[in-house]
């Protein structure tokens, strides 16, 4: 009977411990949050997700021994399905700006955008012309483009210009192209990317922003998810991995040091930063 039991009693323990494992595996899957309607930064090809967010997040959970799975979301439902705690992280080219910095925390910067007004390519508006005088401009709506120009120039009677939100800038950039809009603002890299992908569009001129962009995770960060995403990000930044990957979708951009610009008023940034030392 002793050691029949002595026999049971270890295999019991394997199976504990395998269980325990199996749940630890599980725990460390991660659901990010992406608008595949967004290149350079994150689209859907064949089938496959792909961007620059997308590959790097991949390379950063392979460095922490994570996993993770995307989740493609409307842009305007990303930041409430991570407040509300659906994904466990927000990746795509996300603006760090006070009011997003009180809802959610945001990982160490990794990139820096001004933006961009786009126009056809047979146009002949500028940077005047193009936003002001009965233009029609548009942008995606919730983002920091469709606020800095509803705050600057749509709520000015002065300038005359109509603000149109989109849910994707694929979108905005059809309808300026069948004669809706007379120009469409964004990020410096996304029209860069519409550009390089031949579409009839060109820069009329660039507002100039040095806008951070960073990940982001749950208010407080619930799951101790900074210190691991911005050890990564700093592994693949120093290891070379991050401009190869930058390079694969937008061949033309400068890598810029990392972290960039970190602005005092988020939290996430002062003191000690979680998986970033000096």
């Amino acid at each position: 009977m002793k050691n029949r039991f002595g026999k049971l009693i270890p295999a019991a323990a394997m199976l504990a411990l395998a269980s325990f494992g199996s749940n630890a595996a599980q725990a460390e899957t991660l659901t990010a949050g992406v608008e595949a309607a967004f290149p350079p930064w994150a689209y859907v090809e064949s089938g496959e997700y792909k961007g620059i967010a997308i590959d790097a997040m991949r390379a950063i959970a392979e460095d922490q021994g994570m996993d993770v799975e995307f989740k493609d979301l409307p842009w305007p439902s990303l930041i409430p399905a991570l407040v509300k705690g659906r994904i466990d992280l927000l990746v795509t080219g996300l603006n760090v700006t006070p009011e997003r910095a009180d809802a959610l925390d945001f990982t160490i910067p990794w990139w820096e955008n001004d933006d961009e007004i786009l126009v056809p390519k047979d146009s002949d508006k500028n940077l005047i012309t193009a936003m002001c005088c009965g233009a029609t401009v548009g942008a995606q709506g919730g983002a920091t483009q469709f606020k800095w120009l509803e705050d600057n120039l749509a709520s000015n009677d002065d300038v005359d210009v109509t603000l149109r939100g989109y849910e994707d800038y694929v979108t905005a950039i059809e309808d300026m192209l069948a004669g809706r809009l007379d120009a469409v603002v964004t990020s410096t890299d996304t029209a860069e990317d519409f550009i390089a992908k031949g579409r009839p569009v060109k820069i009329a001129g660039t507002i100039q922003q040095n806008q951070p962009q960073a990940l982001a995770v749950e208010k407080g960060d619930p799951k101790e998810l900074l210190g691991k995403i911005n050890a990564g990000i700093m592994n693949i930044y120093k290891s070379g991995q991050w401009a190869e990957i930058v390079h694969k979708y937008a061949p033309q951009s400068s890598i810029r040091d990392i972290p960039t610009s970190m602005p005092d008023y988020v939290d996430t940034y002062q003191g000690d930063i979680p998986g970033y030392s000096k």
